[in-house]
């Protein structure tokens, strides 16, 4: 098994030739990718008054399961941090809502996709983002910084998913919201390693964690209020589907049928700092 610098760095690699190929007009690669290969194609994320403006590239680079921003209340003035930012599509959007007075930070490790981000954001004119480059388990970024913190299928990417919330909270204002789209385990039996392989098939290279795990390590980090809503189960068809196009079809053989059925699914997790 992989050493979680290992992971990091398959996880970097893969998303330095999304932004590689996206930047010099091709089609971004596919494999690996949670959005691409959970949820099918990225358009229907975000509705078109949302899209109003984004560079094309920026949604061409979109590796999301759902759309977090659209659960929350934006305002103008307000501060948020998109965890694991990509191609900027979440910070441009919010940039849209904070306006002149509001700031936006974008994080990622990845510096062909923070590079894609920055270009991005002057096409679309958003002077109120900023682009940092980091990792979402350290946080290079103050106490109490952000109103909103968001992230968009990029929690599941990380071995220390506790630290991640830990940081998540630290930096988020009192009073603040945490509210992301993630990929979960509906069902028993499929915990962090027990399920790592199944869960590769959507993309998810460090593994998956159940809705109760999940809700038990936001109240540790300190978050109130901890809601998790399921938005979409993915039934047997679709893994057979994309663990076939993905040659992991073995990942499948040691659960019965009806074990991955809908065991998996995109949820929105979100809580609040008191």
């Amino acid at each position: 098994m992989a050493t979680n610098e290992g992971k990091r760095e398959e996880v970097r690699d893969h998303y330095a030739q999304v932004a590689s190929a996206v930047g010099a007009g091709a089609a971004a690669p596919t494999e690996g990718a949670c959005e691409s290969s959970c949820c099918g194609g990225n358009d229907y994320l975000y509705p078109e008054d949302m899209k109003d403006g984004l560079p094309v590239e920026a949604l061409k680079v979109s590796r999301g399961c759902g759309n977090p921003l659209g659960e929350v209340q934006l305002r103008e003035g307000m501060t948020v941090l998109d965890l694991g930012s990509g191609g900027g599509i979440d910070c441009l959007i919010a940039a849209q809502e904070v306006g002149a007075a509001g700031k936006v930070y974008g994080l990622d490790m990845t510096d062909e996709m923070l590079e894609l981000a920055k270009h991005n954001a002057a096409v679309a004119g958003a002077e109120n983002v900023e682009f940092v480059k980091g990792f979402i388990e350290d946080i290079p970024l103050p106490d109490d910084l952000a109103d909103i913190v968001t992230s968009n299928c990029v929690i599941n990417l990380s071995t220390d998913k506790p630290q991640v919330l830990r940081e998540a909270f630290r930096v988020l204002k009192p009073g603040g919201t945490f509210m992301v789209a993630d990929i979960i385990a509906l069902k028993d039996g499929f915990d962090e390693e027990a399920g790592l392989e199944a869960a590769r098939i959507f993309g998810c290279r460090s593994g998956v964690i159940t809705q109760q795990a999940y809700a038990a390590m936001m109240e540790q980090a300190g978050f109130a209020d901890v809601q998790i809503r399921v938005f979409k189960k993915y039934s047997l068809e679709r893994m057979r589907e994309k663990a076939r196009q993905k040659g992991l079809s073995h990942a499948m053989e040691r659960y019965a049928d009806e074990q991955l059925d809908k065991a998996f699914g995109g949820a929105f997790i979100s809580g609040t700092k008191r």
